[in-house]
């Protein structure tokens, strides 16, 4: 029978399917195509284009003042933006040879830590609930919105937030901060058992995730994984300890790791990072000195309302400063920190005028997009989803 079968198979004359997944598709999560071969339900081939977003990010920047792409860098990782807002101003203070006041270091933290966290619960909830877990994805966007109170409280904005400046912050703590973290984190973490209790056993999430996107930690490397991919696949690599920045060296928190680097890796390896996340946060704000949390620098940040419209001298540096732009010296500097999706760099270049030369962004999706392919050939059609998932793409990083 199976001779005659295989016999059968030689005469029938199959073709590939070739079939377009985007680039307007509720799983993509923005501008992105997937051109997938199949043979049945089975990948065969798969060609990703990220070109569909042209914002021209990099351009936009070297047309603007050193301040004026500060708020470019929002739209960089919209799900995390404080720590765009971070890395960029960290550049530039690199370039400058300025060090922030110490107050300001750790309000840094906690905004990178929030935004972290709130990157994560979007990113496990659109997971949960693109593959049928309806009820995880409402008890994640709840923990996301109170976190995303926070961030308002904070800033005043909750996505696009702006709230990082070169030399310092827009505004110091409001009032009852630390009770309104407390009260978050409260709530956050019964969700979080919840979200656990619903996903992490479940018999049809696993057998969804678990084996599915796999790839070893050597490979990873060569793709240029960072980040929960990278620490997926067992290598410990985190920015935050292996470079440390801002006051990261002063916190006591782990770097979660899995083993496979397959999706439910991938899974667990972002909730136990919630949890270090707030722990982050909370040992910040224990720490946090009194002080200033600006620069006392009126050539690079601006002086209070008061002065300008008092001062002379106060009122030239403001003017010089947004008519020119601040002036770093000739010179470059890369400097990176770890973003939600990874290790997020910003290459500067200044030729000593108001505006950057170059403005390069290293945005931790880009390569791990790239690696879609490897991910997923020799899957079925169904297992894109959770894989793009897990990698949690967002287009404003992938712009070129």
């Amino acid at each position: 029978m199976r001779e005659a079968m295989a016999e059968i198979a030689k005469d029938l004359h199959t073709e590939h399917m070739v079939i377009n997944m985007g680039p307007s598709h509720p799983v993509t999560h923005g501008t992105v195509k997937f051109l997938v071969t199949l043979e049945g339900e089975t990948i065969v081939d798969l060609d990703v284009e990220i070109g569909y977003l042209h914002r021209g990010f990099e351009k936009m920047c070297e047309n603007s003042t050193w301040q004026q792409v500060m708020p470019y860098t929002d739209r960089l990782n919209y799900v995390s933006p404080l720590i765009n807002n971070t890395g960029y101003a960290l550049a530039v203070e690199k370039l400058l040879g300025i060090d922030v006041p110490e107050r300001c270091k750790y309000l840094r933290v906690i905004a990178c830590e929030l935004s972290r966290l709130a990157d994560h619960l979007t990113n496990v909830a659109a997971a949960g609930l693109e593959l049928g877990a309806f009820t995880a994805f409402l008890y994640f966007v709840e923990a996301r919105e109170l976190v995303w109170d926070l961030i308002e409280s904070l800033c005043g904005a909750r996505v696009t937030v702006n709230y990082v400046r070169i030399g310092g912050l827009k505004n110091d703590l409001p009032e009852r901060f630390e009770e309104k973290v407390r009260d978050v984190f409260r709530e956050v973490r019964r969700l979080w058992k919840d979200v656990d209790k619903l996903l992490t056993k479940n018999r049809i999430f696993i057998d969804r995730m678990r084996g599915v996107g796999a790839i070893s930690a050597e490979e990873a490397i060569a793709y240029g994984f960072t980040g929960p991919c990278l620490r997926a696949c067992g290598v410990p690599y985190d920015v935050r300890k292996a470079q440390p920045y801002l006051v990261y060296d002063r916190m006591d928190f782990e770097v979660p790791i899995g083993e496979t680097g397959d999706n439910f890796d991938k899974y667990l390896v972002r909730m136990e990072e919630m949890q270090q996340s707030m722990r982050i946060v909370e040992q910040a704000l224990a720490q946090m000195p009194d002080g200033p949390i600006n620069v006392r620098m009126p050539q690079v940040r601006m002086e209070p309302k008061e002065k300008i419209y008092t001062r002379i001298d106060s009122l030239i540096y403001h003017f010089k400063t947004v008519i020119e732009g601040i002036k770093p010296p000739p010179g470059e500097v890369y400097q990176a920190v770890e973003g939600g999706n990874g290790e997020l760099g910003f290459y500067l270049v200044s030729d000593g005028s108001g505006k950057p030369v170059k403005c390069r962004v290293r945005p931790p999706c880009f390569a791990l997009t790239a690696a879609m392919p490897r991910l997923v050939k020799g899957r079925l059609l169904a297992d894109i989803v959770p894989t793009f998932d897990m990698i949690n793409m967002i287009g404003g990083e992938c712009d070129r």
